[in-house]
């Protein structure tokens, strides 16, 4: 295809130039989606030219259902007083952990509805039980729960997100970021944080040293430049702190949901959003490509339009499944989906460290642009940073 503007940008991607909204929104429009494809695919290999997909064995794990945003496109929650409410006991939990790490799980996905009576002592004693009971990474909450904590509570964001850590969360996941637009918000999330309180919230985790990912849920009400939008605000945040391990875009689904009358994008959509979103998010190292959403096989071709992990096994998943969307997979389809996609699959913690089929840590994943932008060392949590000391007095 003959096309100046469409060659413009592929020089300002082959020279390593950073790409603008116009871009990313021609992109956006742009029909010609292999293409596209092989762009984000040339953006990927300068990162990761070992030709390697990761992987994490991990599990979800929803603490309660119970929920008081009452969030349209969410088919999960249910109304406090409900029947078909829960709030896990501790053993529970404790029992989904120990099966996790049976299966060589190296991190739990913590989440939940915003419960009315979660404030911060009770997340202390959720997570120093969890960690009193098993050596496991907790990836835990989303900004919008973390507020919610704080409201409960009335505590300081700073003072919640300080105590978290002390009790013992390890990262935190980009959940309920869905459009960083406000107007977006306001349709489908009215009472749930707006754009510049969850921002807010991950620059307060990175200040502190806590690493997080970043999402996007696209495919419902927003317009592709409410789409660029957010784009463009994770990758501000990121070029000011640099916490970002990875972002992670995935479709709207909307069986059970109170907006079944939007109709649902495919795969061509998510392809073209994913590697746009590579070529655009210039600073986040790892894109991480939706089987949940999109199936295995549109997940597969993922891996060559930008995308460089292939997410979580995530031996239990339960809030887009309510939707209607389980598209689960095992180690052996991920990795089979890997190597037919031309790649060697390799296992990795939320730190993008690669492990052993145990879960245990194999070799450090440095990440010099976290340590620059923040001014943290580039450190783990406890029990992984006593696994690579005893690696290194291993090896002599």
């Amino acid at each position: 295809m003959n096309d100046p503007a469409f060659a413009s940008i592929a020089a300002k991607v082959a020279d390593g130039v950073r790409l603008d909204e116009a871009d990313a929104l021609f992109l956006l429009r742009h029909p010609d989606l292999p293409a596209i494809g092989r762009l984000a695919d040339r953006v990927r290999a300068r990162r990761h030219p070992a030709r390697e997909v990761t992987y994490i064995v991990d599990r979800n794990i929803n603490y309660t259902n119970v929920c008081v945003t009452l969030c349209k496109f969410c088919a999960f929650y249910r109304r406090p007083g409900d029947a078909e409410g829960y709030d896990h006991p501790l053993e529970v939990i404790y029992e989904k952990i120990r099966e996790t790490k049976e299966l060589g799980g190296t991190q739990i996905l913590l989440q939940g509805g915003h419960h009315p009576e979660y404030g911060i002592e009770r997340y202390e004693a959720l997570f120093r039980g969890i960690k009193d009971n098993e050596s496991i990474h907790i990836h835990g909450l989303s900004p919008s729960e973390i507020l919610h904590c704080g409201k409960v509570s009335k505590l300081p964001l700073a003072d919640v997100i300080r105590r978290m850590r002390a009790a013992g969360l390890d990262s935190v996941p980009g959940g309920g970021a869905e459009i960083l637009v406000d107007r977006v918000r306001k349709i489908i999330s009215p009472l749930k944080t707006m754009s510049d309180e969850w921002l807010g919230v991950m620059r307060e985790c990175h200040h502190q040293g806590l690493r997080t990912t970043a999402t996007m849920m696209f495919g419902h009400v927003e317009t592709l430049e409410e789409r660029v939008e957010h784009m463009r605000r994770t990758r501000e945040l990121q070029d000011e702190t640099g916490g970002f391990t990875a972002f992670i875009s995935w479709t709207f689904q909307a069986p059970h949901t109170e907006m079944t009358d939007v109709a649902m994008v495919g795969g061509f959509d998510y392809l073209r959003t994913a590697a746009v979103s590579r070529l655009y998010i210039d600073n986040i190292e790892n894109f991480q490509a939706s089987f949940v959403t999109q199936g295995i096989d549109v997940a597969g071709v993922a891996l060559n339009f930008g995308m460089n992990d292939i997410g979580s096994v995530m031996i239990e998943e339960n809030v887009v499944s309510a939707a209607n969307c389980e598209c689960l997979a095992n180690i052996e389809e991920l990795e089979k989906t890997a190597r037919a996609a031309g790649f060697t699959p390799r296992r990795r913690n939320m730190f993008y460290d690669r492990v052993d089929e145990q879960g245990r840590v194999a070799e450090r994943h440095h990440d010099p642009y976290w340590v620059e932008r923040s001014g943290h060392a580039d450190a783990r949590p406890a029990a992984i940073e006593r696994e690579f000391a005893a690696l290194e007095t291993a090896a002599g």
